[in-house]
C-alpha cells in the first residue's frame, strides 16, 4: 500500500455502516499515517509498544487478527489524542467477521476467497468489468456449473457443488434491504460464447436481462464492433465505499488472485471502468443486443 505514507494522521471520522474488514484496513491506514507523523520506523513503533515489526506491518496492511490492546499501546507510542486512541482501539475491537453468512464455509476458502467475501459482503458499490464468461455475481447455477476446469482440478463432486452454493450465496447481496450498486461492463463475446449448450444461454441471458431491471444494477455491453481495449483485456472487480481510500481492486487468473489497493492502482482502474462505460453501448441498447443474441440461442434449441 505504497500510498498510506502520504496520508496525514486526523481525527477519527465516522465508522458508522463500516464492516469488519473495511474496520481493519480504516485502522490500517490510520495506524501507517500516525507512525509515518511520528517519523518511528515499524521496528522502532514496535519495540517502543512491545510488539514486533511484523505484528505493526500487519496492522498498517489491515491483515489477520488484531488486538485491541496492541493498537492502545501503538496510539500511546505515536502520541495520539485520547479520542484517536479510544476511536482506534474500537475499531480493533469490531474488526473480526463473526456473522456473515459465509463464516461457516471459512474453513474450506482459501485466504484470498474469504477476503473477497468479506469484501463484498462489506461493499456498497462494485463495479465489474467481465471478459471471457458472465460474472459470478449474475451467472445461473447451470451455466456456473458449466464452466469447464482445467485437468484433474481436485475437487470432488461434492466439493463442487459447494463452491457452487457459496457463488450462488453471494448474489443475495442484491436482496438486502440496502443492496450494492452494481455495474458490469460485458465483453459482447461473452454473449456469444456457448457455456453448456444453447439452452444454458438461453436461461442465462435471460436471466441478465431480468437482473438488468433491479433500480441498483447496470450492465452495459462493449460491442465487438468497437475494437479491442488495452482497459478490457483482463478481468477486474472493483469494491468500494463512502471512502475512496478504501477501494479496492480484485483481480483473478489461473494460478491465483490478487488484491490491489495502492493509489496508483486505484485511480488506473477507475479510469479504465469510467472510460469502457463511455464506450460501451448505454444499458438500454445493451438490453437490446443481450435479447438479440438471446434470440438467437433460442433459435438453436
Amino acid at each position: 500500500m505504497t500510498d498510506r505514507h502520504n496520508e496525514t494522521a486526523s481525527e477519527p471520522e465516522s465508522v458508522e455502516g463500516v464492516g469488519p474488514e473495511a474496520r481493519r484496513r480504516l485502522l490500517g491506514l490510520r495506524l501507517s499515517a500516525l507512525r509515518a507523523k511520528s517519523g518511528l520506523t515499524a521496528e522502532e513503533a514496535g519495540n517502543r509498544a512491545g510488539v514486533s515489526k511484523a505484528t505493526v506491518s500487519r496492522y498498517e496492511r489491515g491483515k489477520g487478527s488484531i488486538r485491541w490492546t496492541y493498537v492502545d499501546q501503538l496510539c500511546r507510542v505515536y502520541g495520539t489524542s485520547d479520542a484517536e486512541r479510544e476511536a482506534l482501539s474500537d475499531l480493533a475491537k469490531h474488526s473480526k467477521q463473526t456473522d456473515a453468512w459465509w463464516v461457516p464455509y471459512a474453513g474450506k476458502l482459501s485466504d484470498n476467497m474469504r477476503l473477497l467475501l468479506a469484501m463484498e459482503n462489506e461493499a456498497s458499490r462494485i463495479h465489474h468489468l467481465g471478459v471471457g464468461v458472465v460474472p459470478g455475481l449474475l451467472q445461473t447455477m447451470e451455466y456456473a456449473r458449466s464452466i469447464r476446469t482445467t485437468p484433474d482440478p481436485g475437487l470432488s463432486a461434492g466439493d463442487v457443488d459447494e463452491y457452487l452454493s457459496v457463488r450462488m450465496q453471494r448474489q443475495q447481496i442484491f436482496d438486502r434491504a440496502q443492496p450494492p450498486t452494481y455495474r458490469a461492463v460485458l465483453d459482447e463475446a461473452v454473449l456469444h460464447r456457448l457455456v453448456g449448450g444453447s439452452e444454458v444461454m438461453t436461461d442465462q441471458l435471460s436471466y441478465l436481462l431480468k437482473r438488468a431491471q433491479d433500480p441498483g444494477i447496470t450492465i452495459q455491453v462493449l460491442p465487438l464492433t468497437a475494437g479491442a481495449y488495452v482497459a478490457a483485456l483482463s478481468p477486474f472487480i472493483r469494491y468500494g465505499g463512502t471512502n475512496p481510500d478504501l477501494d479496492v481492486i480484485y483481480l483473478e487468473n489461473a494460478v491465483g488472485s490478487l488484491f490491489l489497493d495502492d493509489a496508483t492502482a486505484r485511480k488506473t482502474y477507475a479510469d479504465g471502468f469510467a472510460f469502457l462505460c463511455r464506450e460501451a453501448l448505454d444499458p438500454a441498447s445493451s438490453a437490446g443486443l443481450i435479447a438479440e443474441v438471446l434470440t438467437s440461442h433460442r433459435n438453436r434449441t
